[in-house]
């Protein structure tokens, strides 16, 4: 990995899960992805008044909110004083429910949570919620505005998608662009989300062992390559998909690396 090790891609939260940068990155060509204007995150549900000012700091032009109508109505976001930010979702469904959620049903141990969350990723293309968001997350880093900030519910599934594509697209390595992905594992408080996760999925879906949240509340690399197999198989390529679902042409490619690709 290219990033400075020195630093961490964190921001110090209380009630926001995973908040972190995922700029700093080479990419093909020369140069490396900006810091201070890519970020991402779980839901601000929970936000305390130090994460409001956390999220102030940050200058966003954009939020993108990948979750869908229904849980947004379930856990509406915090903003901190004098929000100015554009926010921008799908109206409808971009999961049914978050990911990880929906991938409990029908799992009844480890190994058939890991086995939905990898069908669930590879489902990708058909996701046509989630497919409309993510094109209106590409158009809106377009734009140049300033700062944005992606999210779902745990910031790790739908999130994780969205970011592995926008490196994709910026030039990141496929290494490089796991390994972010891979960081929600070890954000901080993880234990702390793993038990809200418990909690949660305890009470809606019946209780499960340790191992089996722990699946679904984490990430792993075959989930993500589910998703990056799934579109080379259907579309024969990452960069096909990216110009025909998401219209993500050569001119928002070169709109996207003038404005977040620093040399």
């Amino acid at each position: 990995m290219i990033r400075d090790h020195e630093t961490t891609p964190f921001r110090p939260t209380e009630g926001i899960h995973n908040l972190r940068d995922y700029g700093g990155y080479a990419v093909d060509g020369g140069g490396r992805v900006k810091t201070g204007q890519l970020f991402r995150s779980g839901h601000h549900a929970e936000a305390t008044e130090a994460d409001l000012k956390t999220v102030a700091e940050l200058g966003l032009a954009h939020v993108i909110d990948l979750r869908g109508d229904s849980e947004r109505a379930r856990h509406s976001c915090r903003r901190p004083a004098g929000f100015s930010a554009t926010v921008l979702y799908f109206e409808g469904e971009t999961a049914g429910l978050a990911p990880h959620l929906e991938a409990t049903e029908g799992s009844v141990d480890a190994q058939g949570a890991h086995r939905a969350m990898i069908e669930l990723y590879a489902a990708l293309p058909d996701r046509r919620g989630l497919n409309a968001i993510l094109k209106r997350y590409f158009a809106a880093l377009s734009q140049g505005e300033g700062a944005s900030l992606v999210h779902c519910a745990a910031g790790k599934d739908r999130t994780g998608i969205a970011v592995d594509l926008l490196h994709h697209v910026l030039g990141v390595h496929p290494d490089d662009a796991m390994e972010d992905y891979l960081l929600t594992n070890h954000s901080p408080r993880n234990e702390e989300r793993i038990a809200h996760g418990r909690a949660l999925m305890g009470g809606k879906y019946g209780a499960k062992d340790d191992a089996t949240i722990r699946v679904l509340m984490g990430v792993d690399a075959a989930f993500l390559e589910a998703a990056r197999r799934s579109l080379n198989e259907r579309f024969g390529s990452i960069d096909t998909y990216l110009e025909q679902v998401l219209k993500v042409d050569q001119r928002m490619r070169d709109a996207l690396k003038a404005e977040l690709v620093e040399q």
